[in-house]
């Protein structure tokens, strides 16, 4: 253990030692060098080590600065504002003299992000012809080639190289980025300045590897996640704090091994090391590309940033906004040049597998960002996708649209249109609803010239998401359906797999959204007439299930002292809010309603027996309704079971997991709460395995293949929304 935090100590002052306690040269870090592009319009800053108190000159052109290096061997200077030109030569001297040629002054952009954006020229659609025709001596090019680190460096590797067909084929994956290149190459062309193009990539990442603490503290609902850097942090009270408690537990274990040792005795276990204590100590750690690729650039001055990442985040939902603030409100306080605009992309329908609407809600999370960080924009880019590959190589299209943005937003290039149509507003008329659009530029159309596709909307009263009949007018897509006779929302491409036509004559698409209200439905009340004779005494969201039952409602305690029917009501809504219900009720097998709700081990439910007067009510076609049936029988129990059919049920098969099982031994394992019909032989309701959550078991009706009564199905995490309700009639 001491040896670890020996290490641990070492490696983090390795990291914060300066380079100039190593090298007395004059020294810069790479960012700089031969052929870079320094941003104009904005001063110029440009820093190094060398000895301390060594005398250090820079001159950039005519201009000329003057400082000394400090006690810890650092040095700055910042130069006034330029204009675009060059080239220029800069010259830093002192000790020794370095040179470096060929500097031009222009627009310097950071170009960000995952494997998207590592997607090298070489790649990419009609590549051979591309790189031939890469001979753009305005465009310089720098690949960055560090790696994450645990504390934040002060150099990175990477050279700038002006653009040839050579130099933009060379490294990285099949060349420098082709999102990167092709934004480049439209800016140089449209702008007449050099174009400088940082390419930072790592394939795989999550966005908050490469955020800076700053950011994560900006914002509230990542706080949790900040006070876990903080603990990793050796500079903050919360670390001191936690490592003060850490060496006293080591203390007292120290003493307790030595009187060990001298009795003669057993050592009790060492106490490890806390982790949360330890800084990034792997990629997946948050903060740890900021650290070895990002805080490395700082301050070199540039316009702007384009990002490229999200794939690794599919299934974070709303919350990857919240880390896009974290990201931008990170980078733009630390490089202290107020809001730099940041455009970025948003990622491309793919078949990830599994429930497709997991993508759209990163496409929402994205869309929110665009329009709530200032100075940040966003391109749609579903209609050149690649179903079956992430990476879609039509990478032109990409770096032109993040092009229009900054031509548009951020140089004035008013003229342009830079947005696909984006949703404005809408209006419900009878059983149609028109949705409203901005950014239609010269008009809406169809991309393929079909009908417009991938527009859904919901009725107010009955059913989920349905296809709508699409047409345009002006601005304007009037929706309905013959399913739908009064919409209450919409929404479109609302799924990974869309590829939407709807475009405007720009050439632009539509990306995913939704509007309107989904419908809140009391599926009880609507379905049910006998329900308004009983009270609710559990009430219960079944997508938490776990080993620990935690009902919304429980009220078995506040019960009056009789209750002579039992009901349950189980309601699963999928992907598409499509709620399938059943209710079941019968007479009360037991008097106890602690033994009514989920058969956990310690409530002592165990039953196995028929039921009375069993009334059966649900939308599910397949299910055997009726009233006053006596052919209803339950399996509650916390144990394990097996097929066979110990009980004699009619009908049931000692081969298979149905209706009718036998409770084994293992009085706290798998669990069951099952209700069935064993004259319809179907399973009603069931709810297994309870504490696996997501993966529990979950049905109504029959399973269609394997075990009827879902054992085994591990379903529970293909719902939207389940939920179970159970309620009395009291007498």
């Amino acid at each position: 253990m001491i040896l670890r935090r020996l290490i641990l100590m070492l490696t983090f002052l390795g990291c914060l030692a300066s380079p100039a306690t190593i090298l007395a040269e004059i020294r810069l870090p790479h960012i700089f060098g031969s052929h870079m592009v320094l941003q104009r319009e904005k001063p110029i800053t440009i820093w190094g080590w060398a000895t301390p108190g060594d005398k250090v000159t820079v001159q950039l052109g005519a201009t000329i600065k003057t400082t000394k290096a400090n006690g810890s061997g650092e040095w700055k200077v910042v130069l006034p504002i330029m204009s675009a030109g060059g080239p220029y030569t800069l010259t830093v001297s002192g000790s020794n003299t370095l040179i470096y040629e060929d500097v031009m002054v222009g627009e310097v952009w950071l170009c960000a992000g995952q494997s998207n954006m590592e997607f090298g020229i070489g790649r990419s659609d009609n590549a051979k012809a591309e790189i031939a025709a890469a001979n753009h001596p305005g465009i310089r090019l720098l690949m960055e080639q560090s790696d994450w680190a645990s504390q934040p460096q002060s150099d990175m590797e990477g050279t700038w190289k002006a653009c040839t067909p050579a130099t933009v084929a060379e490294g990285g994956w099949q060349g420098f980025s082709a999102v990167a290149y092709f934004f480049g190459r439209e800016l140089n062309a449209r702008l007449g300045v050099a174009v400088g193009l940082i390419d930072v990539h790592r394939g795989g990442t999550l966005i908050e590897l490469w955020t800076p603490p700053e950011g994560f503290a900006a914002v509230p609902a990542l706080h949790d996640e900040y006070e876990r850097i903080e603990q990793g942090d050796p500079h903050t009270a919360s670390h001191q704090q936690r490592l003060a408690l850490a060496l006293d537990q080591f203390d007292q274990w120290s003493r307790a091994a030595h009187q060990a040792m001298t009795n003669r005795e057993a050592v009790p276990p060492m106490p490890s090391y806390p982790d949360e204590l330890l800084p990034p100590h792997g990629l997946y750690s948050a903060t740890s590309i900021y650290n070895g690729m990002i805080h490395p650039l700082i301050p070199f001055a540039i316009r702007g940033a384009i990002w490229y990442q999200g794939e690794s985040d599919v299934g974070h939902e709303m919350r990857y906004a919240e880390h896009l603030k974290a990201l931008l409100a990170g980078w733009r306080t630390l490089w202290g040049e107020g809001d730099f605009p940041c455009y970025f992309v948003q990622i491309a329908p793919y078949d990830y597998g599994g429930d497709p609407k997991k993508e759209a809600e990163i496409w929402e999370a994205q869309t929110v960002a665009a329009n709530t960080i200032p100075k940040t924009g966003m391109v749609v880019i579903n209609d050149i996708a690649d179903l079956k590959n992430v990476h879609p190589t039509d990478k032109q299209d990409v770096g032109h649209r993040l092009a229009l943005r900054a031509l548009a937003e951020t140089y004035g290039h008013n003229e342009l249109v830079d947005s696909g149509p984006t949703f404005k507003s809408m209006t419900v008329a009878s059983n149609t609803m028109r949705v409203n659009f901005d950014n239609v530029g010269g008009g809406l159309v169809s991309r393929d010239g079909k009908p417009l596709n991938w527009f859904e909307i919901i009725d107010a009263d009955e059913g989920g998401f349905v296809k709508a009949d699409a047409r345009i007018e002006g601005s304007s897509v009037v929706l309905s359906s013959p399913e739908v006779k009064r919409p209450a929302a919409m929404r479109f491409a609302w799924s990974g797999l869309a590829q939407p036509n709807l475009m405007n004559k720009d050439g632009l698409p539509a990306g995913a959204f939704r509007a309107g209200e989904v419908p809140k439905r009391d599926w009880l009340g609507r379905h049910v007439p006998e329900a308004k004779d009983y009270q609710v005494v559990y009430d219960l969201d079944l997508a938490g299930l776990g080993p620990a039952i935690k009902y919304k409602i429980d009220n078995h305690t506040n019960l009056p002292p009789h209750f002579d029917r039992i009901a349950y009501f189980l309601e699963l809504q999928d992907p598409d809010w499509n709620t399938r219900d059943i209710y079941v009720s019968m007479d009360a097998f037991t008097d106890d309603p602690g033994k009514i709700g989920i058969p956990v081990f310690g409530s002592g439910a165990r039953f196995q027996q028929n039921v009375t007067n069993m009334n059966v009510y649900s939308n599910v076609k397949t299910i055997t309704a009726g009233t006053q049936l006596n052919s209803g029988n339950i399996e509650f129990w916390p144990n394990n079971y097996d097929q066979q059919n110990a009980a004699k049920v009619p009908n049931a098969s000692g081969d298979a997991f149905d209706f009718g099982d036998e409770m084994t031994d293992v009085e706290d394992g798998y669990g069951c709460l099952q209700i069935h019909d064993h004259a319809a032989r179907q399973t009603l309701i069931a709810v297994n395995h309870w504490r696996e959550g997501t993966h529990a078991d979950i049905g109504i009706g029959n399973q269609p293949k394997d075990n009827p009564d879902w054992t085994f199905a591990g379903n529970a995490g293909n719902y939207r929304a389940v939920r179970l309700r159970i309620l009395v009639r009291c007498r």
